[in-house]
């Protein structure tokens, strides 16, 4: 199964990325615009595993206090597209030691520096650069433990536990 553990967003925070992209779109910019219901924060890509009793159990071990989440920007990564969200304490420490409890249950998951965003556009191409970021704000007070299927030809997200 493919997994990942992510922050989903609340419906103010969804809505105003789509109405970000929709203004993308209306200003020309194409590319593969992930579907609004696809919309999260990535804390951990742990992709094809049949651990998932073992990834549950790292959650379950997290102490972890509730905190604000709110968008800093619009940025890439190449032809990714993303909003770039505020990084904090409460956000850096989940991350820290989400981390730690996957290693102490010997789950693999994707090591790269941490960098918090929610993907917009994928191979962009167009003028999005000078974008405001999107307003928004949304206090986190769970995490989810997404399956990632494809179906018809387009990612499906699915979420199977959260804590």
């Amino acid at each position: 199964m493919r997994l990942f553990i992510a922050i989903r967003l609340s419906d103010e925070m969804r809505s105003s990325l789509l109405e970000t992209m929709h203004a993308f779109k209306k200003n020309g910019v194409k590319g593969s615009y992930v579907p609004g219901q696809n919309l999260h924060l990535t804390l951990a890509f742990i992709g094809e595993t049949k651990e998932t009793a073992a990834v549950k159990a790292a959650m379950d071990s997290l102490k972890w206090k509730p905190f604000r989440l709110s968008f800093s920007e619009i940025g890439s990564f190449g032809d990714l597209v993303y909003a770039g969200c505020k990084g904090n304490q409460g956000l850096n420490g989940l991350v820290k030691d989400l981390r730690a409890a996957l290693d102490a249950q010997g789950i693999p998951y994707d090591r790269k520096k941490f960098v918090p965003h929610i993907t917009l556009i994928r191979k962009c191409a167009g003028r999005w650069q000078g974008t405001a970021a999107p307003k928004g704000e949304m206090m986190v007070k769970g995490i989810s433990l997404m399956k990632s299927v494809e179906k018809d030809g387009k990612r499906v997200y699915t979420e199977i536990y959260s804590v």
